[in-house]
Parts: C-alpha cells; structure tokens; sequence
C-alpha cells in the first residue's frame, strides 16, 4: 500500500463493491484533470483502467509529483469525508477510467452502514499512520550529510 490517503487505499472487497454500486464510470484522455487541488471536494475516485499522476502544486505554475497510482487506487477519500478542499491533483497519465462517488451519496451510505464506515475509518487511519513514516523518513534525511566541524569530529 501506498504511504497516503491520495495514494492507493486497500480496499476490503465488500467496501470496494459497495462503492462500485454508487459509482459512475468517468473517461479522462491523457492530461485529464480528476480533480484540481483547490477545488470543493465533490466525491471520491476509483482507477479503474489507466494510471494517474497525483501532483501537488510547489512553486509557480509547476507541480512535485508525489506518485502514479494504478487500477484499485482511491482518491480523494479524506477530503471527501470531511468536505475540504481536494490537497493535491489528479491528472490522467494515460487514457484512464475512474468511477466517481459523489460526496452526498458517500456520505449517506456511512451514516447507513456502520461497519463499512468503521472499514473507512481503518482506510483514513491507516493513511494517516503512511503520511506519518513517510514525513519521518523525508524529515531524518533532509538533504545532503552536513559537514562536521572539526571539534564535533574531535570529540
């Protein structure tokens, strides 16, 4: 599994086929926005078919990319839940198809079906537990090994 929410989600099979009975298939040519970070968080998305580039905006008019998520991953899951802005953006590596769940349906569903809302919650936990480790790691190895001055080496 991937280290973020915006990354691949593992998905419990009936969960998966929960939000396959919500969604609506969505076609996105190479390029294509899924979503833009900024934007009013509208639903979630299921890859289907294809990859996706998941891009955080740095400096101006450039994006870092954080990752290529494949078939099977789940996007836009936390700021869906909580009604945020979408954090990053999700554009079309390839032609690729994703099925959307619109938010208000999302929603509904979890407030219906307890134990698939707890799988959810597990899905945003362990995500939160990815972004953890992955920041630690970026956060011990900052950059290049910084020099020693000759009394740290002396002693």
């Amino acid at each position: 599994m991937s280290s973020s929410e915006f990354m691949q989600a593992r998905l419990g099979e009936e969960l998966e086929q929960a939000l396959r009975t919500m969604m609506t298939a969505r076609e996105y040519p190479r390029g294509g926005a899924l979503f833009r970070q900024g934007a009013t968080a509208t639903g979630l998305y299921l890859v289907e078919r294809g990859s996706v580039r998941v891009l955080l905006a740095a400096a101006e008019n450039q994006n870092q990319l954080l990752e290529v998520v494949s078939p099977g991953a789940l996007l836009g899951l936390s700021d869906s839940v909580t009604g945020d802005r979408y954090r990053v953006t999700a554009v079309a590596a390839e032609p690729t198809v994703a099925g959307f769940v619109d938010r208000g349906i999302f929603l509904e569903f979890l407030s219906s079906q307890h134990e698939l809302c707890m799988q959810v919650v597990r899905l945003l936990s362990d995500n939160l537990h990815g972004l953890y480790h992955k920041f630690r790691n970026v956060s011990a190895h900052p950059g290049r090994p910084r020099r020693r001055s000759l009394n740290q080496r002396l002693s």
